[in-house]
């Protein structure tokens, strides 16, 4: 009998009662502390009383807000950026269904007391009234947002207090001419967006309101351009000029003819008309000045040399889904070509891009190619400047990579071969660009030929992204000779058993300083595995099986940011704590934590440190299941002994009372009995 009250006593003894500590999120959602605040669609008719005087940042969109004056935002005086955005209503919704800002009246002296206000969005509201001083009282307004209202008239915009105004938009509108009024100021303005508007005309007039902008970036895109005054952008430098989904180019180029400008953007979109480009399109380019076209969606007819006749001064030419399934020989003159982007299109072969024809290039783009590219011989073996090639999702296959397919590009520091087929690694497989500093080959399956590592040349390599490439891990020389790497993403790679063991090839890379172990399917760690890396200040152990024993490999690490999402850890051991303490950054989230009396030091400890803590609001209780989902911070344990306990202990120590009595008795008795 002693026995078993003894354990019913030790159960009561370590009995905890739990329960949630129920949390009250304001209606306004707290961005930065007492600074940003996010009141989106709560169908608002007025500022909470809740939001503090010291809010700088307000995100108010999609709520009821007919009118606003001077009295609407007076108490918030430190605004800085507000945003009162009205959304579209969606299709089989119904409208009176969705808040909406739908300011109509922006009265006088809105913003008065705002003194540091420099950001309004006003988008998506169909404005009838703007008063000529509602706009006046910040001291430095840069931002002005004005898409999407209704606006037809550039008079509609009161130019009071506009000296300081760096970008206008005024997209998705009714705008016919972009003449601006007279007495507008222009002389700070940068960007300025008529996108998707009815302007079908500009004027040598048009563009004089503008004198006195300088490195302006205008936005006709969406407009069908139908007409440009001769000399309308005459003697005038521009940052960029978007013409987007224009039909007629040769109309564009013809209108530009004496203009200086940074970048032109003449790219077509899916549900254009598009005109097929010749080389006469092109004809007004050679008389003017601009380092950058992107050409993007278009078709060429009759494509040959002489359609680049004008491009000679052209430094960054963007053929993004051109349907090119090949560039012309006996290119001539574009020496000053240094980013050339022929992604999307379809080329069989690297060789049909023709290389030699650009031979100062730098950067190469052929990302996501249409159909199988085969990378060919010496095919880019004249681009002895390059420095960064993108040829990822272009479905590249090869058995010996990638010496002779990337010939003579000793220059070249960023190769990106993600997302192809599988790739075969000779022994030092990039030994021509001994200068690479990031390499990326995700979710290419690579296979390693030489026991040795294909590497081991690249010493100034510092970013090599190995993620989902199903290597053998458990070749402690795969990442020989890579002294300077700082960063290595392993993710999705398996290791033996699920282990990482003593010896690893991560001791090859001791001045890591991110290393992504994400998705490896681990199991346990050594805690010996890591000791190599003193200078890891990032380590990502997500989505695997690890436990808590798991983090005592990490004891000599500090002021690590500590990725642990998504394992199956459920109790950490008090021992390990200490090595906790010493990171700076800790997600611990979407593991099926014990939230129980067991688990008491850990628990304790999260409260203590929730600072370091990420994603604390997926960070719950797994265990017991009253408690499952509830957050680990509101969570509240008691691990003293209960009112029911106190009872149980009274009974047993009555009840060990009378066992010593008639144990006594029996003693006395059987004594009496032998005398």
């Amino acid at each position: 009998m002693a026995p078993c009250v003894s354990c019913f006593l030790l159960a009561v003894l370590i009995s905890a009662g739990c329960k949630a500590i129920p949390s009250s999120d304001p209606k306004c959602t707290e961005k930065e502390g007492n600074r940003t605040y996010n009141c989106e669609n709560l169908g608002l008719r007025e500022i909470p009383d809740t939001l503090p005087n010291t809010t700088e940042v307000l995100e108010f969109s999609f709520n009821f807000l007919p009118t606003i004056q001077n009295t609407t935002f007076s108490r918030l005086i430190n605004l800085i950026f507000l945003d009162l955005t009205r959304s579209k209503v969606k299709i089989n919704i119904d409208p009176q269904s969705l808040p909406r800002c739908q300011i109509n009246w922006v009265h006088e002296d809105t913003f008065q007391s705002h003194h540091q206000l420099n950001t309004i969005v006003l988008t998506g509201n169909p404005l009838i009234f703007m008063a000529e001083t509602s706009l006046t009282g910040p001291k430095f307004l840069k931002h002005l947002f004005l898409t999407q209202t209704g606006i037809s008239n550039l008079e509609f915009i009161p130019v009071h207090n506009l000296e300081n105004l760096e970008s206008l938009h005024l997209g998705s509108n009714h705008i016919s001419s972009i003449n601006l009024p007279e007495n507008f100021p222009t002389q700070n303005l940068k960007v300025l967006d008529f996108q998707n508007n009815a302007i079908h005309y500009i004027s040598r007039k048009d563009t004089n309101s503008l004198e006195q902008a300088t490195n302006l970036s205008l936005n006709f895109n969406g407009n069908d351009i139908k007409g440009i005054e001769p000399g309308a952008f005459s003697s005038k430098i521009f940052q960029s000029l978007k013409f987007g989904g224009s039909l007629n180019l040769f109309i564009i180029f013809k209108g530009l003819q004496n203009s200086t400008l940074q970048s032109l953007w003449l790219g077509t979109f899916e549900d254009t008309d598009d005109q097929y480009l010749t080389s006469a399109t092109f004809e007004g380019l050679c008389d003017m000045s601009v380092e950058s076209i992107n050409l993007q969606k278009h078709h060429f007819s009759d494509l040959s040399s002489s359609t680049f006749r004008c491009f000679t001064r052209v430094q960054e030419l963007d053929l993004t889904a051109a349907h090119l399934n090949g560039l012309p020989s006996g290119i001539e003159g574009m020496n000053s070509l240094k980013k050339l982007v022929l992604n999307a299109n379809s080329f069989d072969q690297l060789c049909q891009i023709n290389a030699a024809s650009f031979p100062s290039l730098r950067d190469l783009y052929i990302k996501g190619n249409m159909r199988k590219l085969d990378l060919g011989t010496r095919c880019l073996e004249k681009l002895e400047n390059l420095q960064k090639l993108d040829l990822s999702h272009s479905d590249i296959e090869a058995s010996d990579c990638c010496n002779l397919q990337l010939k003579n590009l000793r220059h070249l520091q960023y190769l990106n071969l993600s997302y192809n087929e599988p790739l075969g690694l000779e022994d030092q497989a990039f030994k021509e660009c001994p200068q690479l500093e990031l390499l990326d080959v995700a979710f290419t399956h690579l296979h390693v030929k030489a026991p040795h590592s294909p590497f081991q040349n690249l010493h100034l390599l510092r970013v090599l992204n190995l993620s989902h490439c199903l290597l053998d891990t458990s070749n402690q020389h795969l990442l020989a000779g890579l002294q300077d790497l700082r960063h290595l993403n392993l993710q999705g790679n398996s290791f033996q058993d699920g282990s990482i063991s003593k010896t690893n090839l991560l001791q090859m890379v001791g001045s890591l300083e991110i290393l992504i172990l994400s998705s490896c399917n681990l199991l346990s760690i050594d805690q010996q595995a890591f000791h190599g890396l003193r200078n890891v200040n990032h380590l990502d152990l997500s989505h695997n099986s690890l436990t808590g024993d798991s983090m005592d490999a990490l004891s000599h690490l500090k002021g690590l940011y500590l990725n642990m999402a998504s394992n199956n850890i459920r109790i950490i051991p008090p021992h390990l704590l200490p090595a906790l303490s010493q990171q700076s950054i800790i997600n611990l989230s979407h593991n099926p934590l014990d939230c129980t009396c067991s688990n008491i030091h850990f628990i304790t400890w999260y409260k203590e440190n929730l600072h370091k803590l990420e994603d604390s609001e997926e960070t719950t209780c797994a265990n017991p299941p009253s408690l499952r989902g509830v957050k680990l911070s509101d969570v509240k344990l008691h691990c003293g002994i209960t009112g029911v306990g106190i009872f149980f202990i009274v009974v047993f120590v009555f009840l060990l009372i009378l066992l010593l009595i008639f144990s006594v008795k029996f003693i006395l008795r059987w004594k009496y009995q032998h005398i």
